[in-house]
């Protein structure tokens, strides 16, 4: 079940993309813009995303072992059985929002908002970037900026009961979001356009529901 779920999760992030770009565009826009015109922006690019996708791992590895203390209600509850119940209809969700037909998970972006608060000033400190290191740093603190589809896959990698299973979650989600973070160019422009076809769209959000409903198949 699990490798189910990472390629749901990779497949999230990959045709989520258009949002990643409506939420993180900016930033890598700053990352590249003031750049000397003699440093290729690749390997800043490219230390920014490793930044951003390492704090998605280190939450979804919180958020797994949030999950695993929960166990200890196993006698109480079928916390277990409980827990993957949701990460099935996180998942179905998930596929709603990528057909296009439920934006639903987008509503969680109000939650990690007092986070952020804390977190923006700091980031703010290594804008302009005039090195990997800063662009690092600056990556790992944009991968706390509030995202539904963030939250959606944590609530996932809660549900996996493991900070193993739950980091390799959000590593899975943070792989699926990089082609079109680091291509924001001409690039990303046409794998947007391919990305956000309503074919694809549908097609590729159904998968993902079909990988929710039958976890939930299982469960029964």
């Amino acid at each position: 079940m699990l490798e189910l779920s990472l390629m749901s999760a990779f497949l999230v992030g990959l045709l989520g993309g258009g949002h990643c770009v409506g939420m993180c565009g900016g930033i890598v826009g700053a990352v590249s813009m003031h750049l000397p015109k003699s440093k290729s922006k690749i390997p800043f690019l490219l230390t920014y995303n490793v930044g951003r996708i390492l704090s998605y791992t280190l939450a979804g590895a919180i958020a797994g072992l949030v999950g695993a203390s929960s166990f200890f209600l196993q006698h109480v509850l079928p916390i277990q059985h409980v827990l993957s119940g949701i990460s099935c209809l996180m998942l179905i969700a998930l596929g709603l929002y990528l057909a296009g037909i439920w934006h639903g998970v987008t509503y969680l972006e109000s939650a990690g908002k007092a986070i952020w608060k804390i977190l923006q000033p700091y980031s703010k400190r290594y804008i302009p970037v005039q090195n990997c290191r800063q662009a690092l740093i600056l990556g790992g603190l944009w991968g706390w900026l509030p995202c539904g589809l963030v939250y959606s896959v944590l609530i996932a990698a809660i549900a996996t009961g493991s900070a193993m299973s739950g980091g390799l979650l959000m590593l899975a989600f943070g792989l699926g979001t990089l082609p079109t973070l680091v291509t924001m160019g001409m690039a990303a422009v046409r794998l947007k356009t391919v990305l956000q076809n309503i074919w694809v769209r549908r097609a590729s959000g159904l998968l993902v529901l079909g990988f929710g409903l039958l976890g939930l198949l299982r469960l029964i």
